[in-house]
């Protein structure tokens, strides 16, 4: 079992950029795949971006595709977010999530408590 603890919202003006954070307590990273995701107000929670357990992979959404980009710390307990030339669109909170097997096949197992981005215009 792993424990995810998401960190590095906030507030930031449109074309700018933040850095999310997710670290990982338990069983190491190297057994699970790990994702991204976001849900907006009113809104279903949708995949932002995935890297999978070996490190090799990486999975992104049209809509992050691009500005976003997923990624492993040298300590391999923390995954981070890189998100820049954000758009208001992109205000959500979101969630740090893993799972043994792709997370981009269904739901994951397990989910930090997420981390609130507003985008201003």
């Amino acid at each position: 079992q792993v424990q995810l603890a998401e960190s590095g919202g906030g507030l930031v003006q449109a074309g700018g950029s933040l850095r999310l954070s997710c670290a990982a307590s338990g069983r190491t990273f190297s057994t699970y795949d790990m994702g991204w995701f976001r849900q907006a107000p009113g809104k279903e929670r949708e995949f932002v971006a995935s890297l999978s357990r070996s490190g090799d992979s990486t999975y992104y959404a049209d809509a992050v595709k691009g500005r976003f980009t997923i990624s492993r710390g040298n300590a391999k307990n923390t995954v981070y977010l890189q998100m820049n030339g954000l758009k208001p669109e992109d205000s959500a909170v979101y969630y740090c999530a893993a799972d043994p097997s792709p997370v981009v096949s269904g739901p994951p197992r397990y989910w930090g408590q997420g981390t609130q981005v507003t985008v201003s215009s």
